[in-house]
């Protein structure tokens, strides 16, 4: 299975492996299931720290290189994703979040994430 971590969900499991719960810790654990992480996560963290809104305990490319021995593959943000935002109705105006569906959908990942605004997209969520 192909699972897109949400950005809450990438800071906790390498910080507070705690926040998350016993489904999403048991697919993230899953060594069959391929964890991918977008970019726009990472770009969402970098512009959330640098306005002051998110405190890491380590510095972004430590939390990466970490998770990425824990098998995490970036995802990059492609021509298919952006276009898939066209079909998307606007009941969230989040850029991030909304590109999360598009590439959840188009990569068909099931997106792992507590945010309620998903419920209102037809994209596949597990938390």
């Amino acid at each position: 299975m192909k699972l897109l971590l949400d950005t809450h969900t990438f800071i906790w499991w390498d910080s507070e492996p705690s926040k998350l719960s016993e489904c999403a810790l048991e697919l993230l654990t899953d060594k069959n299931n391929l964890r991918l992480l977008s970019v726009v996560t990472l770009w969402e963290i970098q512009i959330k720290q640098q306005l002051g809104k998110l405190i890491l305990n380590k510095s972004l490319g430590e939390i990466i290189t970490t998770q990425q021995n824990n098998f995490i593959t970036i995802l990059p943000i492609t021509a298919d994703h952006i276009l898939a935002l066209d079909s998307l109705p606007i009941y969230h105006k989040d850029p991030f979040d909304r590109l999360l569906i598009a590439q959840a959908n188009t990569e068909n990942a099931v997106l792992i994430s507590c945010d309620s605004v998903f419920a209102n997209y037809s994209v596949k969520v597990e938390w």
